[in-house]
C-alpha cells in the first residue's frame, strides 16, 4: 500500500489485509511504501504488524515502485491506503493470478461505485474518457484503466521498467504490460468512500491530463501519424485546386494567401508524419513497445540514400520551379510582374517542394542515426 499522512485508514486497512492472509492459509506480508508521512502513519503500520519502507522520492509512482521493489513474494495486490478499497476480500484477484494471468486489474464500474466514493466528474467524463482513449491507442480490453486495486506477477511487472513517477504510473503499468505481452485479467471490485477527513493527494485535472499525455506518448500514431495524415490529405487537396485557379464559395474568394496556408499546411503535417516514424523507431529500439514483424521493412525499403535521392529529386524540382520564376522577374528588368497570380502560384508551389526535399534528406540521416541499433541485429 502506497502511504502519505493515512493515519486515519492506514490500521484499518492492514487488518483487513491480514485477516484475508490468514483465512486464505496464505504465505504473505503487508507492506506499507511510505512516501514521506508527517502523521505517525509508520508508527501505526508497524504497530499493526505491517514492513514499512521508505519511498525517498515523492510522487504515487516512486511509491509504487519503491514497494514493488522491496516486496517479498511471489505476487504483489496493490491498493490505496485510505479504506476505499476492502482488502479482505481478494479471493478475484488470487484466483486469476492462480489461473496464470500476469496482471489482473480490478473493474469499479462492474463491481459497484458507493454513494460518494467517486466524484461525479470522475465517474462520468475522467475515468470512462480516459479509459476509452486507452483502449483505442494501446488496444486493451480493459474497462477501467485506473482502478487502483490489482495484482501482477512481481518478476513480470519488474521486467518493464516502470519509472513514472506521479498517478499517470497506472496507466504506465497497464500499457507497458500490454506491450510486454502480459497476460491481463480483469474482475469487479467495489469501490467504497474513503474514510479521510483530508482532501485526496490526487489532482483531477493535472493528473487527467498526465494520463492523457502518457497515453499519446505511448501511442505515435495517434499523437503524430492519423492527424498528420488527415491533416496533409486536407491541405494538399486545397493546395492542388488553387495551383490552378481561385475557389469562390458563396462569394468568398480563397487565392494567393489560401495557397500560401495551404502550403504550410503541407510542410507541418509532413513533419508531423515523420514525428511519428522517429517515435516508433526511437521507442522500439530502447525496447519502450515491442518490435513487430514488419518493423523491419522500413529498412528494406527505406534507407539514407533512398532517402536523399527523393530529397534531391523534390528539391531540385522546387528550385527550379523559383529560378523559372527569378527569370521571368529578370526579363521584366526586376520589374513588375503583370502576370502576378500565375508566378506567385509557382514560387509558393517551389518553396513547398523545396522545404519538403530538405526535410526528407536531413530527415533521412536522423532516421539512420537512431536505427543503427535496429540494422545491427
Amino acid at each position: 500500500m502506497p502511504c502519505l499522512n493515512e493515519a486515519e485508514t492506514l490500521a484499518t486497512c492492514i487488518g483487513k489485509a491480514n485477516q484475508f492472509l490468514k483465512s486464505s492459509g496464505i504465505d504473505g506480508e503487508v507492506l506499507i511504501a511510505d512516501n514521506g508521512s508527517t502523521d505517525h502513519s509508520q508508527q501505526i503500520a508497524n504497530e499493526a504488524g505491517a514492513r514499512v519502507v521508505e519511498a525517498k522520492l515523492k510522487g504515487y509512482g516512486s511509491a509504487l515502485i519503491t514497494g514493488i521493489n522491496e516486496a517479498r513474494g511471489r505476487y504483489v495486490i496493490m491498493g490505496d491506503a485510505d479504506n476505499s478499497y476492502d482488502f479482505s476480500k481478494l479471493e478475484l484477484f488470487v484466483n486469476e493470478l492462480r489461473r496464470g494471468s500476469d496482471l489482473v486489474m480490478g473493474n469499479r464500474f462492474k463491481g459497484g461505485i458507493k454513494r460518494n466514493a467517486m466524484p461525479l466528474l470522475h465517474k462520468y467524463l475522467g475515468n470512462p474518457v480516459l479509459s476509452f482513449i486507452g483502449k483505442l491507442f494501446s488496444k486493451i480490453d480493459i474497462g477501467d484503466f485506473h482502478c487502483g486495486l490489482r495484482g501482477f506477477n512481481k518478476e513480470k511487472v519488474k521486467s518493464l521498467n516502470l519509472n513514472t513517477t506521479g498517478m499517470e504510473f497506472a496507466s504506465e503499468m497497464l500499457v507497458k504490460s500490454k506491450f510486454g505481452g502480459l497476460k491481463i485479467a480483469e474482475v469487479p471490485t467495489i469501490l467504497y468512500p474513503d474514510g479521510r477527513s483530508r482532501p485526496p493527494h490526487l489532482k483531477s485535472w493535472r493528473d487527467g491530463w498526465r494520463h492523457l499525455v502518457f497515453l499519446l506518448i505511448y501511442s505515435p500514431r495517434w499523437l503524430f501519424l492519423y492527424p498528420g495524415l488527415f491533416m496533409l490529405s486536407a491541405f494538399s487537396l486545397l493546395f492542388l485546386i488553387l495551383q490552378f485557379h481561385p475557389i469562390i464559395i458563396r462569394g468568398v474568394h480563397f487565392d494567393l494567401h489560401s495557397l500560401i496556408i495551404a502550403g504550410f499546411g503541407i510542410i507541418a503535417s509532413f513533419q508531423m508524419i515523420l514525428f511519428a516514424i522517429f517515435s516508433k523507431v526511437f521507442s522500439t529500439n530502447y525496447g519502450l513497445i515491442p518490435e513487430k514483424e514488419n518493423y523491419r521493412i522500413w529498412y528494406k525499403y527505406f534507407n539514407l540514400e533512398r532517402g536523399i535521392i527523393a530529397g534531391m529529386i523534390l528539391l531540385l524540382l522546387g528550385l527550379a520551379m523559383i529560378c523559372w520564376a527569378f527569370i521571368y522577374w529578370k526579363n521584366l528588368e526586376f520589374g513588375e510582374a503583370k502576370d502576378i497570380s500565375s508566378t506567385t502560384r509557382k514560387v509558393i508551389l517551389g518553396g513547398v517542394f523545396s522545404t519538403l526535399g530538405i526535410q526528407i534528406i536531413f530527415s533521412s540521416f536522423i532516421f539512420r542515426i537512431i536505427g543503427i541499433d535496429t540494422q545491427k541485429r
